[in-house]
Formats: C-alpha cells, sequence, structure tokens
C-alpha cells in the first residue's frame, strides 16, 4: 500500500500520472489524492475516477546534513523572513518548508560553499510578503543593522517577492551611512520546480555582498535564462510581471551591476556609493498613518475626506501622466481640487508621483498640474509611488511640520530621486 513520500503510478478512467503521493494539506478535502509530477507542479486526482494506484518506489530517508561551510570563507550574514525563497524540499514527501540552518541552505545551494561562509541564519519571523506591515520593515531595518556591524562583508535578506520593493526601500532609508552591501532577493519560482531561481538568487546575491557597492540592491534574475542577475537599487526598482524570473527590473535608471553566478560583476552605474569604514546608523521610524492611493477616471474625492477624519497625516497620490488627477470635470463631484486643499489646510501632506512609473511629474505642462500645485500638492518629481509611500511613512516619523516634510521628501536620501534620465532606461 502506498503512503506518502512513495512513488506512485496512479491510473484513471482517462489517463494514468506518475510521481510522488503528497501529504494531506489544510486545504485539500478527502475527495481528492495530490500527486507531485516529475515536472514539478502538483495535480489534484479526484478519487471517483482513480482505478488503481501502483506503488513504485518508497519514500526516500531523510538525509543527514554532513555539509559544512569552510570557515575560511568570507563570512556574510543571512537574515530569512519567509516567502517563497527561504524554503527546501524535503524529498521524502516532496513537501516544501522553510529553511532553519546553514546547512539547509548550503544543501540547496552548494555553491555557496566555493565563495562565503555562514554561520547562522536569522530569522525574525516568517511572513508572506503581501502579510507584512511596516512594523516588520523596522525589525528587518534593525536585524541587518546588527549584522552590519559584525565581520560579515554583506547581509542578504531573502524575502517574499510581491512587496520586495517595499521593504528594499525602506532598509535604503532606515540605515543611514550604509558601509557595506546589502542583498534583497526574492524567488519567483518555489524550489520544488525545475525553474527555481532562488538558488542562482541568493548566489548573485552572496556575490553581491562582496562587492565594493555599499547600496541595497534587489539582486535577481536579469533574463529568464540563467545568465547572469542583476542588482537593482533598493529605491528606483519595482517587481513588473507576476511570474517572470526577470520580473524586478530598474525604474528610470540603469541597473547597479550584472552579477554572474561564477563571481563576475561587471558595474552598470557608476553612480553609486562604494564600501567603506563609515559607522551605520540605525533611524528605524516610521508613521504608519499615511496612504497610498491610485488616481482613475471617476475616482471620488471623497475619499481624502475619509483619510482626513481618520487623522492621517499624508498621503501619496499617484496620479495620471505628468501627475493629474481630476480637477475640472463637468460634474464638479468628482473634483479634488477642494478635497486637496482641506487636507493641506489640516497639514496634512499631499504628495504626487505618477502611476505611468518611467519619466518624471511635472506640475507646470498642463493647467490641471498648475492647479495641483497652487492647492499645495507638493510633486515628488521620478518617484516612485511605493517608494514615495515608505520616505513618506519614515519623513513623518521624523516631523510633521509641513515645510519640513515637504524639504525631507525632495531630498535625495538613497538615490529615490534621478538627477538625469537617460533614454537608455526606459523598459531596461
Amino acid at each position: 500500500m502506498a503512503s506518502v513520500g512513495d512513488t506512485v503510478r496512479v491510473k484513471t478512467k482517462t489517463s494514468a500520472y506518475e510521481g510522488i503521493l503528497m501529504p494531506r494539506t489544510e486545504l485539500a478535502d478527502e475527495e481528492h489524492i495530490v500527486v507531485k509530477l516529475s515536472s514539478g507542479y502538483n495535480i489534484g486526482i479526484s478519487k471517483s475516477e482513480i482505478t488503481k494506484i501502483e506503488k513504485l518506489g518508497s519514500a526516500k530517508k531523510k538525509e543527514k546534513t554532513t555539509v559544512k561551510f569552510d570557515k575560511a570563507k568570507p563570512p556574510i550574514s543571512l537574515i530569512s523572513t519567509g516567502g517563497t525563497i527561504s524554503a527546501k524540499v524535503d524529498y521524502r514527501t516532496g513537501g516544501v518548508f522553510p529553511l532553519s540552518s546553514p546547512e539547509d541552505l548550503l544543501k540547496t545551494v552548494p555553491e555557496l560553499g566555493k565563495y562565503v561562509k555562514i554561520s547562522k541564519i536569522s530569522n525574525p519571523f516568517n511572513l508572506l510578503s503581501e502579510d507584512m506591515s511596516p512594523a516588520e520593515w523596522v525589525k528587518i531595518a534593525k536585524e541587518a543593522y546588527n549584522e552590519l556591524k559584525t565581520d560579515s562583508q554583506g547581509v542578504i535578506v531573502t524575502h517574499g517577492t510581491d512587496t520586495l520593493h517595499y521593504t528594499s526601500a525602506a532598509i535604503s532609508f532606515m540605515i543611514k551611512n550604509l558601509n557595506k552591501p546589502i542583498a534583497v532577493v526574492g524567488a519567483q519560482r518555489s524550489a520544488d520546480r525545475g525553474s527555481f531561481d532562488g538558488a542562482q538568487n541568493i548566489l548573485c546575491a552572496a556575490h553581491y555582498c562582496l562587492s565594493d557597492i555599499a547600496e541595497v540592491a534587489i539582486v535577481m534574475h536579469g533574463k529568464t535564462d540563467d545568465d547572469y542577475c542583476i542588482a537593482n537599487r533598493g529605491t528606483k526598482v519595482r517587481k513588473m510581471h507576476s511570474s517572470r524570473r526577470d520580473a524586478f527590473r530598474p525604474i528610470n535608471e540603469s541597473a547597479l551591476a550584472k552579477v554572474y553566478p561564477d563571481g563576475n560583476i561587471i558595474l552598470t552605474n557608476p553612480n553609486h556609493n562604494a564600501r567603506s569604514d563609515a559607522k551605520p546608523e540605525l533611524d528605524a521610524k516610521f508613521e504608519e498613518k499615511i496612504a497610498l492611493i491610485y488616481a482613475y477616471p471617476g475616482a471620488n474625492p471623497e475619499i481624502l475626506n475619509f483619510y482626513a477624519e481618520q487623522g492621517y497625516k499624508g498621503v501619496v497620490i499617484a496620479g495620471t501622466g505628468f501627475g493629474h488627477v481630476v480637477t475640472q470635470p463637468l460634474d464638479k463631484k468628482y473634483g479634488w481640487l477642494n478635497a486637496i486643499k482641506k487636507c493641506v489646510e489640516k497639514g496634512i501632506f499631499i504628495g504626487i508621483t505618477t502611476q505611468t512609473l518611467y519619466g518624471t511629474t511635472d506640475p507646470f505642462v498642463y493647467s490641471a498640474g498648475r492647479l495641483l500645485h497652487e492647492a499645495g500638492c507638493t510633486y515628488l518629481k521620478d518617484m516612485l509611488p511605493e517608494t514615495a509611500y515608505v520616505k513618506l511613512g519614515w519623513v513623518l516619523a521624523h516631523t510633521q511640520k509641513p515645510e519640513e516634510v515637504k524639504n525631507m521628501m525632495l531630498t535625495n536620501y538613497a538615490g529615490e530621486i534621478a538627477e538625469r534620465i537617460g533614454p537608455d532606461t526606459f523598459l531596461s
């Protein structure tokens, strides 16, 4: 009789499937079994359709961990927070479970042992990235800051991909005078699939941690194949595809570097801070009474009234084009100017970015922009909406004086504002 973890052939009335018999999950029902195919995908098979289950092989015994990092290699730190990348495959069952030790990591990415050593995996929490809040950003920043004070050459933060660019921006603002590289890394494909990208991403992140680039960067696949990864500045990067392995792209600037799995690093952006003996400073504060909203046709300005009534301190609006919202509609109830003026009068910061992502905002090209500027909106140049949201929470944790907030939002702290946008940075 077949058990969980055994290799089986399941025959149905119309087909046959071979794979590993998987354990039942909390979402499964009693009417189906689950088999992991050789492709790495799972398939649910209705019991009513099954005519025969044939056992082809027994579950593999759990392997004893014997691999160790070489103590002579340069040390780097790893902070695991959850997500697809922070997992290993249990080949007894085909299930995926969290990485918990350096030995687990080395078994998953054996090439790491050629270049670096990791003595421990710090695990402040395990969360899917969509479940994270600014409180977790603060925890990650504090953990990374502590690791920067050790002999580690750099820090890797493993993280789910959905909100990876929010976290990379938060770390960028919360640690000042960065003296070593911090690589924020995720995986688009799980470890039980042949197209798993996490192993190469971690390997490239390790190489980045040995580089002379003292920047927070997202380090992930640069192409859909396994040729190289790219390191993108933590405040100028965004997830631009739901599933592609090269989903994270630089916006309005070139990637910092191409990082090859063999350790070769080609600098592609000279505008970066270099590794130094500076002492980093932890500045992990965040005001959570802020919002990010997108302008769209028919959007009702009452949403701003709601935030004002709830005591919010600031709002970032991702406007259309150069940074527009409705200002002169035929139906006056859709106009945003009065609501914006009331917010500004109450001391609520209103920042404008563009949902086009590429390019910059400008209040003086069209009448809508001029009207919004006169109403008290602050145009945030080419700052990404998500980066502006994170920055606003960080700024408001330091001051809530309107003029000081405005000045800080327009100060370039972590490369979040491009001094010049080159034509070659569009869809690069």
